[in-house]
């Protein structure tokens, strides 16, 4: 028989948690992944809570070997497409993405401070992450003249080097930023017309997340941005061996990681980029990313 309404509200467990004053536990939430622009559980089912302070702030997916590589496989389906995409659609994506953060500045700004940060760093940090967006969704339709080059040849022919996307790009976020070097390492990736998977901050993920939902509303196609949440320990190792990502970027400070990490790279010629700082701006941070291509076209005597 199918309780009543007045059966449910009458039973104890309920009286009691509406009393006023009465302990109750928090909801914590959650988060999931974002591969190939949704939000898989991790496949392994694993979570570790994100503390801060001796609090617990939410519950966090642990990325498995498995995760990694359905963030491959997105990333490499969605990256064709991508490159192929106007320098103005880049641009104008790019600065979406810039005016989505905006508008939850003070979301942004609250999970910084949750993750141990002063509040006015974290409005400075919100700020920097928007101001950084909009400097590489200004560079979309430049770069590849500031880096192209017509080359002296002996032979009857114009020699021409242009700039491509390398293809899959692994990011390592920076362990002790929550959003600025994490935007600062995928910025330059993707307007270079590169897909990407992401290994947010182990110990300040909270922000990281939550730009996954911003990139999923702003019309970044799915599978271009994989992000991913775990332990750098264990994932560190199939960032660099796997055949089908073509560079890393770490954007870190532990000399043993990117050790790891270039050794890991040696049996496939991975290119490993360090960066120690991935919230400044340059378009060499473009170029990190980027493969020269040369043409010889030939000309008459």
């Amino acid at each position: 028989m199918k309780p009543t309404e007045e059966t449910i509200v009458d039973t104890p467990e309920s009286t009691e948690a509406q009393q006023p004053g009465s302990p109750r536990l928090n909801v914590l939430k959650t988060y999931k992944l974002y591969i190939g622009g949704k939000f898989p559980r991790t496949e392994s089912g694993r979570y570790y809570k994100l503390e801060s302070n001796g609090e617990t702030l939410a519950n966090m997916c642990l990325s498995s070997r498995k995760d990694f590589r359905n963030a491959v496989v997105a990333a490499r389906a969605a990256q064709g497409g991508w490159a192929k995409s106007s320098a103005f659609l880049k641009s104008q994506i790019l600065y979406r993405i810039a005016e989505m953060l905006e508008g939850r500045a003070s979301q942004f700004a609250a999970e910084l401070v949750q993750m141990g940060a002063d509040p006015s760093e974290a409005r400075a940090e919100v700020t920097a992450s928007i101001d950084l967006l909009v400097y590489y969704a200004g560079w979309a339709d430049k770069y590849t003249q500031v880096f192209s080059s017509v080359n002296p040849v002996a032979s009857s022919h114009f020699n021409f080097s242009i700039p491509g996307p390398t293809g899959v790009v692994g990011v390592i976020a920076p362990e002790g930023t929550g959003l600025l070097g994490l935007v600062g390492a995928i910025a330059p990736a993707i307007v270079g017309g590169n897909s990407a998977v992401v290994l947010a901050s182990q110990s300040k993920a909270l922000c990281a997340v939550t730009l996954a939902e911003v990139l999923h509303t702003s019309d970044l196609p799915g599978g271009v941005v994989n992000l991913l949440t775990g332990e750098r320990g264990e994932l560190l190792e199939h960032f660099a061996s796997h055949m089908d990502v073509n560079a890393v970027v770490y954007a870190g400070a532990n000399a043993e990681e990117l050790a790891a990490l270039q050794s890991g790279a040696t049996g496939n010629l991975k290119r490993v980029i360090s960066r120690s700082d991935a919230g400044d701006t340059s378009p060499y941070a473009i170029l990190d990313t980027q493969e020269l291509k040369t043409t010889w076209h030939p000309i008459g005597q």
